[in-house]
């Protein structure tokens, strides 16, 4: 290594320390990073020492992350999700992976927002957005992990009424529909199908006003022996 790349190597390794010093978590957006930086002549001239020497990761524009051997906890995509795009929360495949309710295992982290249809292709996977009203939005949603790795996720509830109506290929003319669609479509856990909540399912369908999800409401109900 010449003195120059030396000098530019210790000079990035320093910069980077002053920034963690200050920032507790690992993702960090564009503001806090020149707020880190403001004792310095060119901020930005240094964000792009840090991007090209792996210190810094750039997920999307004025979202960063540390790199690994800066990082103090494992990188949550889930709380990515959530920083990428919002206001949002996991739900949809993913969290239906991430419950069980479905066998496979899903990749693209997909989430519900009241803003328009995106998706993010980043270092740390692809990031999709689906669209939903605000009155549907913040019914059914909960915070999940702990400390610094908190987000928002839908509960297993509102992650299969959110599958269900999104899902314009799905119009259900009766119960027996459903069951086809769940079970051998989407090859929902049937154990687990019987375990949701039918209450918080109706409480979820009641912000929806639809004749799709009040079925599914109704139809997850007569799975649990709760509804005639």
């Amino acid at each position: 290594m010449d003195i120059l790349r030396l000098f530019w190597y210790i000079s990035a390794m320093t910069t980077v320390m002053d920034i963690r010093d200050q920032v507790r978590m690992d993702v960090l957006d564009y503001q806090q990073l020149v707020s880190c930086l403001r004792g310095y002549a060119k901020p930005r001239d240094r964000i792009g020492a840090l991007l090209e020497d792996g210190s810094l990761i750039r997920v999307r524009k004025g979202l960063y992350v540390f790199g690994e051997r800066y990082r103090r906890a494992l990188l949550s995509r889930e709380v990515l999700a959530n920083l990428i795009y919002g206001p949002s929360y996991v739900s949809l495949d993913y969290a239906l992976s991430h419950y069980g309710m479905i066998p496979e295992r899903v990749e693209n982290v997909t989430s519900i927002t009241t803003g328009e249809t995106r998706r993010f292709t980043t270092p740390f996977g692809v990031f999709t957005y689906r669209p939903s009203a605000q009155r549907r939005y913040a019914r059914g949603i909960c915070w999940s992990g702990e400390g610094d790795t908190r987000y928002l996720m839908a509960s297993p509830e509102k992650a299969l009424v959110d599958k269900v109506w999104t899902d314009k290929r799905f119009s259900p003319a009766n119960f027996k529909d459903f069951n086809s669609y769940l079970v051998e479509d989407l090859r929902v856990d049937e154990q687990r199908l019987s375990s949701l909540n039918p209450d918080r399912i109706a409480d979820i369908a009641s912000a929806f006003a639809s004749r799709k999800i009040n079925m599914l409401a109704r139809y997850l109900a007569r799975r649990t022996g709760d509804h005639p």
